[in-house]
């Protein structure tokens, strides 16, 4: 029984702190949603909402 407690207690923990964390790291979320769909994302070191052309920079 102690090995499967371990699991919920971890997923449970990242749970908590996921809640207490001001800043989660969704740049690589955000990045896929923009390649694959044309969606925009954000960044946290300028306002505002951008869009970038993926397939200009692997020619």
């Amino acid at each position: 029984m102690v090995r499967s407690t371990f699991p919920a207690i971890s997923a449970s923990l990242a749970y908590y702190d996921s809640y207490r964390t001001a800043n989660l790291p969704q740049n690589l979320t955000q990045a896929q949603r923009d390649f694959f769909g044309a969606h925009t994302f954000e960044r946290i070191d300028r306002p505002g909402v951008f869009h970038h052309e993926w397939n200009a920079c692997c020619r």
